[in-house]
Formats: structure tokens, sequence, C-alpha cells
């Protein structure tokens, strides 16, 4: 089995409904996002995936989210703007792009994260 994992960042706003604390006020984080590609077999060229293909793949998501108060799009309308809820989010949205996508984690600062894989 080989994998690649390709990391980026972006910057967003939100709070949490139906949790009492901190972050059920308004709040942002720099997020990093780590997307994990596995394939049994390498193409013709050597690659799972192409390096570049896999940061313009996941940038196209993350420009959706980037600077934005999550809880204002459409999505997170209805689902609450959890990590856990946008690692699920970036992978739905990468899943019929990208061949092999294993999982996507989410970090809301360097000692926080969560992780989406079927």
């Amino acid at each position: 089995m080989y994998t690649l994992k390709v990391e980026l960042n972006f910057s967003a706003a939100h709070n949490l409904r139906g949790y009492k604390g901190k972050c059920e006020g308004l709040h942002g984080h720099n997020w990093k996002v780590l997307a994990k590609v596995s394939q049994d077999k390498l193409g013709k060229a050597g690659m799972v995936m192409d390096f570049g293909e896999l940061k313009k793949e996941l940038n196209r998501v993350l420009d959706k989210l980037d600077h934005k108060y999550l809880n204002r799009l459409a999505y997170f309308k209805r689902v609450n703007p959890t990590s856990e809820n946008i690692a699920k989010y970036i992978y739905d949205s990468l899943e019929s792009s990208v061949k092999g996508l294993e999982s996507i984690t989410v970090w809301e600062n360097s000692s926080s994260s969560a992780t989406y894989q079927e």
C-alpha cells in the first residue's frame, strides 16, 4: 500500500450550537487540513497521484471555507461546524475527484484534531 499526504491551511470563524462553553461564542481558527490518499499500485509515472493535483483539489474545497463564517454556509446551517463535521464536509467534497481518498484530518490548533474516513 502506498500513501500520499498533503497539508494545507485555511482560516475561518464559527460557533458551536448546542454546546455550553467557550466555543459556543463566535471565534476563529487557523485550521490545518491533512488529506491522505492510498493506492495498492502506482500509476504509470510511479506515483499514487501528483502532489500538485491533490493540492489543487484540496484548495478548491478549502477556498469555499477560507475567511468565511462557517455557520452561514448552507451545509453548516444544517450541520454543526465542529472539527469532526468539517473533516466530513471536506472528505465528501473531495471523494468524487480524488481516487483513493482515505481520510481527512482537521486541526483547529496544534494539539487538537479530528479525522473522518470511510
